[in-house]
């Protein structure tokens, strides 16, 4: 006979998921939290923050670039004075940055 008999490999005794194969799909969820998740929500959280503490007088720029002064504060608005008797009013989400007193006046 030229073909020798064929036997079946067993199956090993836990042939299912073990940990050693789930390791690295935990190990990528625990890295994405670091990475991404986790530095997402703190930067959420400071710009909550700096929006429920703005007031009257300060500096800020918006997200679409205009710098102004802040003239009124309302519970979801603020009235930016962007140029001399020239105001917006924008949604306090929408506020960026708060800058140091005295920027916009050293700009001009």
């Amino acid at each position: 006979m030229l073909i020798s008999e064929a036997f079946a490999q067993s199956a090993p005794a836990g042939s299912g998921m073990d940990m050693m194969g789930l390791l690295p799909i935990i190990l990528m969820f625990v890295l994405l939290y670091f990475l991404m998740i986790r530095p997402q929500t703190k930067r959420a959280k400071e710009h909550k923050q700096m929006v429920e503490a703005l007031q009257k007088g300060d500096e800020v720029v918006t997200a679409g670039g205009a710098l102004g002064k802040i003239t009124n504060v309302a519970e979801s608005y603020v009235v930016l004075e962007i140029a001399e008797n020239v105001e917006i009013r924008v949604q306090k989400p929408y506020i960026q940055t708060l800058l140091p007193k005295g920027t916009i006046k050293g700009m001009n």
